[in-house]
């Protein structure tokens, strides 16, 4: 009876891990429904509304979502007016057009830096 409960533990968890060891890779993107939605239900359970955190946190998650695809669909658009007939995914694109240009994610131009100012104060 032993030998059985301690092979099936193992069995359980590689059952439930083979969909998550099979799945494709995931594209790292800001935001998204679960995951704003899960701190503001925590956020929200603290005053005792956790189901209004939620609604808002998944509100907030998918705006943030949209708007970082539509940065990355117009960096590809840039980078498609530099490089006619590149192939790729629009996502290729725009981190293709980032590393070129030095920009970071969330901003279509590069950081300027303020020349000059040798004095350390701001």
């Amino acid at each position: 009876m032993r030998l059985r409960a301690s092979l099936a533990a193992p069995a359980l968890c590689a059952l439930v891990l083979a969909p998550f060891a099979l799945s494709p890779a995931a594209q790292a993107e800001p935001g998204g429904c679960l995951k704003y939605g899960a701190a503001g239900a925590v956020g929200g359970h603290l005053v005792k509304h956790g189901v209004l955190g939620a609604m808002g946190g998944c509100a907030t998650g998918m705006y943030k979502r949209h708007e970082y695809r539509k940065e990355a669909r117009e960096k590809a658009a840039l980078y498609d007016k530099e490089h006619p007939g590149a192939k790729g995914s629009y996502v290729e694109k725009a981190t293709a057009y980032d590393v070129e240009h030095s920009t970071q994610p969330g901003k279509t131009a590069p950081e300027a830096t303020q020349g000059g100012d040798t004095s350390g104060k701001s």
